[in-house]
């Protein structure tokens, strides 16, 4: 079955314009990824299908938290594409870290193409309960006109 696409033309001539023939040097895009608070900490999943584990890193410089990562397809070059809609690249991330998070005990995984970076919550920037002083005395009374020593 033949599909009309008035646009092709288009799409080739400007891929080759931008040095994209072959359709193999496109850079990723985005970094897919979820956010949620789990108790005390916060954890963030990317995805990252097909990366090579050892090219992922993860740091943090001066509150901004960079996630990075590389795909590469294969570099045969007796290959000829069919379809090519896979990134292959270097893929990048970076988020502000507020001051709550303790950054000295952030951790990460990757399992199964999912990043996984723990970020715990810094113990000032945790919820706590604030003591009253004074309790256990009556009731206090002031006067007008009156100084108490």
């Amino acid at each position: 079955m033949l599909r009309f696409d008035p646009f092709h033309d288009i799409d080739t001539v400007a891929r080759q314009l931008l040095g994209d023939a072959a359709g193999t040097t496109r850079a990723p895009r985005f970094m897919p990824m979820d956010l949620f608070k789990a108790g005390d900490h916060y954890v963030l999943n990317a995805d990252l299908p097909g990366v090579d584990p050892g090219s992922v890193d993860v740091s943090v410089d001066n509150g901004t938290l960079t996630l990075k990562a590389q795909r590469s397809l294969p570099g045969d070059e007796h290959v000829q594409w069919i379809a090519s809609e896979r990134f292959a690249g270097t893929y990048m991330r970076q988020l502000s870290l507020g001051e709550g998070i303790d950054t000295d005990n952030i951790s990460a995984t990757y399992n199964d193409g999912v990043l996984s970076v723990t970020l715990p919550i810094a113990e000032k920037a945790k919820p706590r309960r604030i003591e009253i002083g004074g309790m256990g005395r009556g009731p206090k009374t002031i006067e007008a006109g009156r100084s108490e020593s």
